[in-house]
């Protein structure tokens, strides 16, 4: 991957503001990110705050801040769900490193963090954000009207999540979610999937339930994941415009 994950902290607070600056036409009005040194320094503190998990999206050759993708509310117990939110800056937008970065916090979320659910709710008039979040597993559940407050103003958004089996795909298929699994045959991302989902499978399960159940699994999600994305280029492989 070209991008890695950085914890946010006081040291990128110069170049964070920089970047929030050159990207005011970009992000709005999808999202509005901390603008001053006040509203930064209380975005590091929420972080520390139980219950949320942010990072930078950066370069890995030049270290320079490519986004930011925060997980909210984040509630354990039999719920295990986040709220997802993220943004790119000028220059990086569009260009596929926003993408690499979220499928990094979502292999966190489903492994380490051992989620069940992420949802991201993105405006309906945000295309290139709507089409990442589509190419990397979510489905739309639903709409909610004024539901949160940005800039000013109540705006309508779309509820998409993903689940923790589509989760589990991030985690075992390298390029799910890139361009180049739009191209890549079912039978090696089946094999690979296969063997290491069966792991998880409780040891109690005969093996021939085990690999039929999985294989019903991976071929109705499989199907949705094409019918979703078909030919289409909209957002194509690049990066988006997200909450």
């Amino acid at each position: 991957m070209r991008v890695r994950l950085e914890r946010p902290g006081p040291r990128r607070e110069s170049e964070f503001l920089g970047a929030v600056r050159r990207s005011r036409s970009l992000q709005r009005p999808w999202v509005a990110p901390p603008s001053t040194a006040v509203s930064y320094r209380a975005y590091l503190r929420r972080l520390r705050a139980p219950g949320h998990d942010g990072y930078f999206v950066v370069l890995r050759s030049s270290r320079a801040l490519v986004g930011v993708i925060n997980l909210g509310e984040i509630v354990r117990g039999p719920f295990r769900s986040a709220y997802l939110g993220y943004y790119a800056f000028v220059p990086h937008a569009g260009r596929g490193h926003m993408s690499e970065g979220l499928r990094l916090v979502l292999r966190r979320a489903f492994g380490r963090l051992g989620l069940h659910r992420v949802e991201a709710n993105i405006q309906p008039g945000n295309t290139a954000s709507r089409a990442l979040v589509r190419r990397l597993g979510f489905r739309r559940e639903g709409f909610s009207r004024r539901y949160l407050k940005i800039g000013g103003r109540w705006r309508d958004h779309e509820r998409w999540a993903l689940l923790e089996l589509g989760g589990l795909r991030l985690l075992t298929d390298p390029t799910f979610g890139t361009c180049r699994s739009r191209g890549r045959s079912l039978g090696s991302s089946w094999l690979s999937w296969t063997i290491r989902a069966r792991r998880s499978t409780s040891p109690a399960t005969p093996s021939g339930m085990k690999e039929f159940s999985l294989a019903a699994r991976w071929t109705h999600e499989r199907r949705h994941h094409e019918h979703e994305i078909g030919d289409r280029t909209d957002g194509g492989c690049g990066g988006s415009r997200g909450r």
